[in-house]
């Protein structure tokens, strides 16, 4: 049978009359939308109905599937504790898809349940699904957590829910819960950021024409600014609809009270081998790997060389000759930075130089980045391609007695108290205000938020 539809929906709230006391009536197109959408859901009449949620258990590296015969949850959280609703769990397809996962090394299953309570981004979905008719007893669930990991991680696990659909020839339809931008407005609960709409003008229109391959390989950075909800769950269900004909509905958006809700529908109508999302992606990280290479100086290539060494071999590099002589000349404290899919992946460096040059500092600190950040662990061979780079190359530190003396953009801080000292770089996303640049770096250093502390700031040239 396998899957034979899809949807997006978001999980406000608000949207709950009981809940939203009137509120609800300025977001009655999602009402209409989600009305509509989950009417379909029951035309279908599935066995079993999956659900992922960005507010079940999330682990950084592994999946979690609800276990257990059933769960319930309530809305209580949010003064509506009269909507109570239970579920009953397909066992028998979490038992297979976490069987599937483990011989596919992804990791997911049922381990790590803090609390079988249903979370609002699974509760939602239910409760319109019971106000268009479905009697909740006759039909199974799995209930979802995302991951902190990539998206062909995600894609992957798609497409493993699929098979096992299809192995236990059950009629599914996915249900992918997930809100969009939560910075749309300056009076809204989090703000505004210009990412905000971009995000989510760009993930409606993907969504709208069915364009998976963009939706993966969308701008983390743009992501993560835009502090987005759903995106892993859209990943999943991208995987789950792989190699299937699919026509996509778009049916209302709207970001009345800051946060974007979004509802689309998609209908399977039949297979279709070009839609092979996971090797298209491949490919389009390998081109993107190769573009970056391209546009590397030799700050930038150095590090590389040296990490790529030690990960494969295990040994440190040589100093490649021909380096430019301000590499070869020159001491200076330096600091390899990682990123991975938007997100770091390891930071080290040497505020003043321990080398005796600043090729020699690269050479050791993309070593210390990609093996010796306490935060992560070692980068593997397979994730090569993955890492962006960049180096900052040190000023001299110079002291400063007032705050009014940084500027996040233009200038690094050192934060030191009873020889305890931290550090951070200018010019990082998020970091907007010197007061939060300085708390960071005081947290960096294990200071206590109530001690003296002597600063010093310092100019960094940023290699990419």
């Amino acid at each position: 049978m396998s899957i034979q539809a899809a949807v997006v929906v978001p999980h406000p709230p608000i949207i709950l009359p009981e809940v939203g006391r009137g509120e609800e009536e300025k977001i009655s197109a999602t009402t209409k939308a989600y009305q509509e959408v989950m009417r379909r859901v029951v035309e279908i009449n599935p066995d079993t109905i999956i659900i992922t949620s960005p507010h079940s258990i999330m682990y950084n590296d592994y999946f979690h599937i609800s276990p257990g015969e059933s769960a319930r949850g309530d809305m209580s959280q949010f003064r509506a504790p009269q909507i109570d609703i239970t579920i009953n769990y397909d066992t028998e397809f979490v038992k297979r898809l976490s069987e599937l996962a483990a011989s596919e090394n992804v990791s997911a299953g049922t381990m790590g349940e803090r609390s079988a309570k249903l979370d609002h981004g699974t509760m939602l979905p239910l409760r319109f699904l019971e106000q268009a008719g479905l009697d909740l007893n006759k039909v199974k669930f799995l209930r979802i957590g995302l991951s902190g990991l990539n998206a062909a991680t995600h894609y992957k696990f798609g497409q493993e829910i699929s098979r096992v659909a299809d192995e236990l020839n059950r009629r599914v339809v996915f249900v992918a819960s997930g809100d969009l931008s939560h910075k749309l407005k300056k009076d809204g609960p989090y703000g505004f950021v210009s990412e905000g709409p971009q995000f989510d003008k760009e993930v409606m229109e993907i969504l709208g024409d069915g364009k998976f391959l963009e939706l993966l390989t969308m701008d983390q950075t743009m992501c993560n600014r835009a502090a987005e909800c759903g995106l892993r769950s859209f990943w999943i269900m991208s995987g789950a609809l792989d190699r299937k004909a699919v026509k996509s509905e778009f049916l209302s958006y709207e970001g009345t009270f800051g946060v974007g809700y979004g509802v689309v529908w998609f209908d399977v109508i039949g297979k279709d081998d070009s839609r092979r999302f996971d090797e298209k992606l491949a490919e389009f990280k390998h081109n993107e790997s190769l573009k970056r290479k391209e546009k590397e100086d030799a700050f930038v290539q150095l590090a590389r060389h040296s990490l790529e060494t030690f990960v494969k071999t295990h040994k440190a590099a040589e100093l490649p000759k021909n380096l430019p002589e301000e590499m070869t000349n020159r001491r200076a404290g330096a600091f390899v930075s990682l990123h991975k899919d938007g997100n770091l992946r390891g930071c080290i460096g040497t505020i003043a130089p321990t080398t005796d040059s600043i090729a020699q500092e690269i050479l050791q600190n993309a070593i210390s980045a990609c093996s010796r950040d306490p935060r992560f662990s070692p980068v593997e061979v397979d994730e090569l391609d993955d890492i962006e780079y960049s180096v900052d190359i040190l000023s001299e530190a110079e002291r400063i007695f007032s705050l009014d003396d940084l500027d996040v953009k233009k200038y690094g801080v050192i934060v030191e108290s009873n020889g305890r000292r931290g550090l951070l770089l200018p010019d990082l996303e998020g970091v907007d205000t010197v007061e939060e640049q300085v708390r960071i770096a005081m947290r960096k250093g294990g200071i206590p938020a109530t001690e003296p502390i002597d600063l010093w700031r310092f100019e960094v040239i940023r290699h990419y």
